[in-house]
């Protein structure tokens, strides 16, 4: 089971937003962040997360759920 889970993933994100039109709404927008993340950290980005992850995709979560990347609408991109 993944932890967190994409509820709580989606709950973190969209937090601050406008409850009316969430941020993100599914699972797959979750997916494409966290992948595209876990990328950039396999190119050499520093993570930004400190834990006991020791792969890539779990550091994305991670930091996706700490709230140290977020993901903004795709007028003005796909990542920060």
């Amino acid at each position: 089971m993944l932890h967190p889970s994409y509820v709580e993933l989606m709950d973190v994100v969209n937090e601050g937003t406008d409850p009316d039109s969430p941020l993100v709404n599914s699972r797959y927008s979750i997916v494409m962040a966290t992948a595209k993340r876990a990328r950039q950290i396999v190119d050499g980005s520093q993570p930004k997360a400190v834990g006991r992850a020791d792969n890539a995709l779990s550091i994305a979560v991670q930091e996706l759920y700490e709230g140290q990347v977020k993901i903004i609408s795709d007028e003005s991109g796909e990542e920060n």
